[in-house]
Formats: C-alpha cells, structure tokens, sequence
C-alpha cells in the first residue's frame, strides 16, 4: 500500500526539519503511544495500540532513520510486531521553501502481513488514512509550538533535551486511541492502485479472529452430567 501527499507548514524550514527529526516531538505525533524509547540518534523503539475497527491491535515498532540531507531530505525504515500482524514501512519526505514558510513533500509504503494483513487493502486503507491525517495534524501543532517557543531562553524548553524549542516529552502513560474514535482530519492521503499481497484467507470461514488467530471450539450440546443423587 503506497501513500503519499503534501503538507505546508507556517514556520522556516529549519524548524520544520529541528522537529522531524526530534524523538520526542515525533512521539507526540503518533496515535496510541504508550511508551518511547530513544535507543540512540537513529533509533527508536515505540509501544502503540493501533484501532483497528471493532478493537485495537497492539504493536512494538522500531524506528530507523536511514538517511537524512538536512535541512530538506530524511527517510525511515519502520519495522512493527503485534499479535496477529507484522509491519514494515518505509517513508520518506523532503522540505522546501514557501516563502516565508515550508512546504513538505511525504510518501510511504505500508505493508502488513498476517491475519490482519489479510483483512484487505479495502478494509486497512480507511484506516491506515484516518492515522495518516491523525500524524500530520498533531505534526502541525509541535511545529507551531517549535515556532513559538523559538525566542524563549534555553532553559525554558520543555524536558531540557536537544530537540526542538519547546517540545513537550510525551507521557508514556498516555491513554491508547480507543477503537471508533477515528476523527475526520480532512481529505485522505493519495494511494496507489497496486494489487493487495496474497497473505491467504482473513480466517472469517474458520472462525479465526484477526487479532486472536485462535481456532475457536464452541460449547457442547446437550444436557450435562448432574453430581445430585
């Protein structure tokens, strides 16, 4: 599944690109985090629960910047395990100057495999589309904040770290997306026609749940023994 779309910002460059490549802030980006861990400048590791229709499906994701040409080109290899499903994604996006603001250019390719892999490109896009406009909404409001807390003094940043001015820390106790509490964040994302991957049957015909592929064995008919004489 490939996505790709525009998105302008009213800040320069320099911050836009200062909070893209800020851990922290991205994490404030991403819908249902649970926790974040910066393992080092190129890698993350983020604990998530996606919404998936009728429940949620938790996922461990690990994050790789892969190439960065600041202040207008970086990529990432995203790698994601959970019960029922593996992710992996690669994305990219490069900045330009608009004036007095930025103007950034974003592609992704999204591939899921397993059980709910297996659900469709039909089913999974409405979705994969609602967290997309999720991610660059809340990406407009740290840049906003980066932008505003650009005149204050160093010290007065949020978390004290490297990233960009005024880039609050997420909790790691943040509360997961609930399932059906997908917003409307505006148009969806420009996709590709490519066929879906034959990842087999989505288990409906075997009574296999997506998130829990477990065969499942329905109660006997019939009476049952008493113990009363």
């Amino acid at each position: 599944m490939k996505i790709s779309g525009e998105r302008g910002f009213e800040a320069p460059r320099e911050a836009v690109w200062r909070v893209l490549n800020d851990p922290a802030a991205m994490a404030a980006t991403m819908p249902g985090v649970e926790s974040f861990d910066v393992q080092d400048e190129r890698r993350w590791r983020a604990n998530v629960k996606i919404p998936l229709g009728l429940g949620t499906l938790g996922m461990t994701m690990d994050m790789e910047k892969t190439e960065d040409r600041e202040p207008e080109f970086a990529s990432l290899a995203i790698k994601g395990n959970g019960v029922g499903a593996i992710l992996r994604m690669t994305t990219a996006f490069t900045l330009s100057e608009a004036g007095a603001g930025t103007q950034m250019e974003w592609e992704a390719d999204v591939r899921i495999a397993g059980p709910v892999g297996s659900m469709g490109q039909r089913v999974l896009q409405p979705i994969v589309n609602q967290q997309v406009q999720h991610v660059l909404a809340a990406l407009d409001e740290q840049v906003r904040k980066a932008s505003s807390g650009a005149a204050r003094e160093p010290g007065d940043a949020a978390g004290g770290g490297s990233g960009a001015a005024g880039t609050e820390k997420p909790s790691t106790d943040a509360p997961a997306t609930e399932a059906g509490e997908l917003d409307d964040y505006g148009e969806p994302a420009e996709t590709s026609s490519d066929p879906e991957p034959e990842t087999g049957t989505s288990g409906a015909d075997e009574g296999v749940s997506p998130l829990a592929p477990e065969t499942y064995d329905p109660e006997p008919e019939g009476p049952t023994t008493s113990t009363k004489d």
